[in-house]
């Protein structure tokens, strides 16, 4: 296995800290901000949210990995690491498009976090997810599975970072 599950927990903390800082850090005025185009940081936030239910398929059904379990890694990392491409998302991880509540959004995803954390320390990562899988890869071990959502919400956290600074709304906050 290319990472341990040291490893893996730090970079899923690391990343997961870094976006809870981030929408932290706007208030719930610049977190509803409506870009003209794309979604708001709030929207980010519920999209992601919404996308960490992939924790129920980590907890679902399994079978042993005929393969090596880190195999479809590098292709995601490279998908989701290319920011000259717009990916549309699944309708079922589709933010709203009414007002997002700046504290129910942080804890909605505090609590699939920590739910994600809880599995990257006691389930066995190198196995096979059967409940679910994306068509263009197949299904993923455990481990791809958490390593996914890592890169999917590095993406978003880059997405944030330059939406945050080309609207200086930080700036704006602290006037």
């Amino acid at each position: 296995m290319i990472d341990s599950r040291q490893n893996t927990l730090n970079e899923f903390h690391k990343t997961t800290a870094t976006l809870l800082q981030l929408l932290l850090s706007l208030s719930e005025e610049q977190l509803n901000f409506q870009p003209k185009n794309g979604w708001s940081a709030g929207q980010f936030g519920e999209h992601l949210c919404k996308s960490y239910a992939f924790v129920e398929t980590l907890e679902g059904k399994t079978k042993k990995t005929e393969r090596p379990i880190d195999q479809k890694m590098e292709p995601i990392k490279i998908l989701f690491s290319d920011t000259s491409i717009q990916m549309e998302a699944p309708s079922a991880i589709l933010p709203s498009s009414g007002k997002i509540v700046k504290n129910d959004l942080i804890q909605c995803l505090k609590d699939r976090i920590e739910q994600i954390k809880q599995v990257i320390q006691t389930k066995d990562l190198s196995l096979t997810c059967t409940d679910f899988s994306i068509p263009e890869y197949g299904e993923f071990t455990r481990f791809e599975w958490i390593w996914f959502n890592i890169y999917h919400t590095q993406r978003h956290i880059y997405q944030l970072e330059n939406m945050i600074a080309s609207n200086n709304m930080i700036a704006t906050k602290r006037k």
